[in-house]
């Protein structure tokens, strides 16, 4: 399945809690050009979230199925559930010469990255600190402490796979962080890359995993 030249692949992952949905939904709503793949998931549904607008929400046996075909681009088991972006997604927008916007975790990153589409584009979205991680995942699982707990020792494991990115921002205003990730964006549609200066990363990282 060959990819068009017109569409770019833009990819934004981060350990869980950091911010990558709320960051691409933005991206998407605001700019008429870059749309979401949307992903299927094993997993339950959240409050508000819709099947076929947030994820395609499937069982495992049906997950299966769809390995079996051939049917994604990436797949990967997080959490217990699946979750995994068809190809018939992507080449849809793709090939409409709109921008594809990809909220995946370094697992399915590396399995895109295989593909070896020059118009691939990744983001790593890290936190400030722990305690604002902490807080976000909080605010999202109330009640579920096993939940914030896994997340929380997982964080170091996803956090290690930063520097297989193109560009890593570190999300400490949303509005900023935004701005920043849709600036590069738009520069690499021209072909022009955007410097970042390391060692402020590699900082915040070694902080973050202390």
């Amino acid at each position: 399945m060959a990819l068009s030249k017109n569409g770019m692949m833009f990819v934004l992952s981060s350990p869980s809690g950091v911010g990558k949905t709320t960051l691409t939904k933005k991206i998407s709503q605001n700019n008429k050009n870059f749309l979401i793949s949307i992903s299927h998931t094993t997993r339950k549904p959240r409050v508000n979230e819709v099947n076929g607008k947030d994820y395609f929400f499937i069982n495992e046996k049906e997950f299966n199925k769809l390995i079996k075909a051939s049917s994604f681009f990436e797949y990967a088991k997080i959490f217990d559930n699946y979750y995994g972006t068809t190809k018939k997604q992507v080449l849809d927008i793709v090939n409409k010469g709109k921008d594809v916007l990809f909220d995946i975790d370094w697992q399915g990153t590396q399995q895109l990255k295989k593909i070896k589409a020059r118009s691939l584009i990744t983001f790593f979205i890290i936190p400030p600190n722990i305690e604002t991680l902490k807080n976000r995942l909080v605010n999202r699982h109330k009640g579920e402490e096993k939940m914030i707990s896994k997340r929380m020792e997982k964080f170091a494991e996803e956090i290690s796979h930063w520097n297989e990115y193109n560009y890593v921002l570190i999300n400490d205003d949303l509005e900023e962080c935004y701005e920043k990730i849709l600036d590069i964006m738009l520069s690499e549609k021209k072909g022009i890359k955007k410097k970042q200066d390391l060692s402020i990363i590699k900082e915040k990282i070694s902080e973050l995993t202390k």
